[in-house]
């Protein structure tokens, strides 16, 4: 099973007027949940987010996600697209 390891930061506002500020930063929006914990917001670096999406086994891979020094495993509930460039404009983890 591949693993991968991206590199977070922490938003502090959550909502569509939030996650714009963030795209326009040129990172995309992401959210961690699950496992009986608060909600995380982070954003990643979109370069190394399309180079993971490009392998076939993305969505089944163990995920290290790290907030400021924080490691979470996590797994790819979803991913967002644009519908014209189809570049991802959001993506949801779910904790292990």
């Amino acid at each position: 099973m591949t693993e991968y390891t991206f590199n977070a930061k922490k938003r502090e506002k959550a909502g569509k007027g939030a996650a714009r500020a963030c795209r326009r930063e040129g990172r995309v929006p992401a959210v961690i949940y699950g496992g009986k914990k608060d909600v995380v917001l982070i954003s990643l670096d979109p370069v190394e987010l399309e180079k993971a999406l490009d392998m076939a086994d993305f969505y089944q891979a163990e995920i290290t996600v790290d907030v400021e020094g924080k490691k979470t495993k996590v797994v790819c509930q979803d991913v967002q697209f644009h519908p014209v460039s189809d570049r991802p404009i959001h993506v949801d983890f779910m904790r292990k």
